[in-house]
């Protein structure tokens, strides 16, 4: 997969934790990839209420891992509310505090809980003084969201869906936001590019493409920004 991926142009990889066992195996990942792969570390909402104190504070040893860059992916999802929405946001400050302890980014989760997510952050005293503060991955809010936040100085990510015209907030936000404000990414497993297919780094390719139409640009343009986006996130 990662041979394919070189293949097509693809040399960064984020790989985010969403509970413990996966941030592990993120860590061991970049580990043994130091050229490509970048992790991070981190409790996903719908695994909120599973953590306790013991994983948690392991958890927050993992964050002082040399080979960790951000925390994540954290997060608030009220669509499914996997785990209850208090400790949801529990687990998100908890996270929020650890990354500004560590001086790390923020991978964001946010499924319709857009205000939430957008106070939070804002609130949030974590890297103002460089690079980027973090990231709001498989972007689903509006153009406004997007802008208010990218201005404080995170980024945006779009996945596969924002080629659907039925996602007019991610649509109306790539359209608008700054170059080298925004990534691309595949949310692997999940929203790839059919049913049978398997969502690969590849996928990437379709989103800059779609991207690149809808910011009447060319893909190299998007490359470009994109690059200079996740080396401002977590370093080249």
């Amino acid at each position: 997969m990662l041979d394919r991926a070189a293949a097509a142009g693809i040399d960064r990889i984020l790989v985010p934790g969403w509970d413990l066992p996966s941030s592990r195996a993120a860590l061991e990942l970049a580990e043994r990839h130091p050229s490509t792969l970048r992790a991070s570390v981190g409790v996903h909402p719908h695994y909120a209420a599973q953590v306790d104190e013991p994983a948690w504070l392991e958890l927050e040893s993992l964050a002082g891992d040399a080979r960790c860059s951000a925390i994540g992916e954290i997060g608030l999802d009220f669509h499914r509310n996997l785990s209850p929405p208090d400790v949801q946001r529990a687990a998100m400050e908890r996270q929020l505090a650890t990354a500004a302890d560590r001086d790390l980014p923020v991978i964001v989760h946010d499924r319709e809980a857009h205000h939430e997510v957008t106070t939070l952050l804002l609130a949030w005293p974590g890297l103002t003084d460089r690079s980027a503060r973090g990231v709001l991955h498989a972007f689903s809010g509006s153009a406004e969201m997007a802008s208010t936040l990218t201005t404080r100085g995170f980024l945006v990510s779009f996945a596969l869906p924002v080629a659907f015209r039925s996602a007019a907030g991610p649509r109306a936000a790539a359209a608008q936001v700054s170059a080298g404000a925004y990534l691309v990414e595949t949310d692997a497993p999940y929203l790839g590019p059919d049913r049978e297919g398997r969502n690969e780094p590849t996928t990437v390719l379709r989103v800059a493409a779609e991207l690149a139409a809808l910011r009447d640009t060319d893909v190299a343009m998007v490359a470009a920004d994109v690059r200079g986006a996740f080396d401002r996130l977590v370093g080249g």
